[in-house]
């Protein structure tokens, strides 16, 4: 476990600590991405794919529960919102990375 303690029940984590842990590390983990389909063709983190948080609780079966979720949105908001109900859901081990901005603005890599 890693990160600090974020809305009850799911753990934040930092952009430059989920790039080490599992982007460079090759960790199994479903990366989410929470925003809109405007806002991911826009650029989004390698790997991730993309539930918009309106279609989250519809599409939530294309998550697999056996490995860690990792949810991002543009500032944090949606992401926060997102992690509750995937928790609610019966997922055990979510991480919400924030939003994208941070990402953005730590240099961190972006797929346009």
């Amino acid at each position: 476990m890693f990160g600090g303690v974020g809305a009850p029940g799911h753990q934040l984590v930092q952009p430059a600590e989920y790039k080490a842990r599992y982007m460079d590390a090759k960790a199994p983990h479903t990366l989410v991405d929470v925003r809109t389909p405007e806002e991911f063709a826009a650029g989004y983190i390698p790997g991730a794919i993309n539930i918009s948080l309106q279609e989250l609780q519809q599409k939530m079966n294309r998550i697999p529960k056996d490995k860690p979720v990792i949810v991002y949105c543009r500032s944090g908001n949606r992401s926060a919102f997102a992690a509750n109900l995937l928790m609610q859901a019966g997922y055990t081990e979510v991480y919400d990375l924030g939003g994208i901005i941070d990402w953005v603005r730590q240099g961190l890599p972006v797929t346009r």
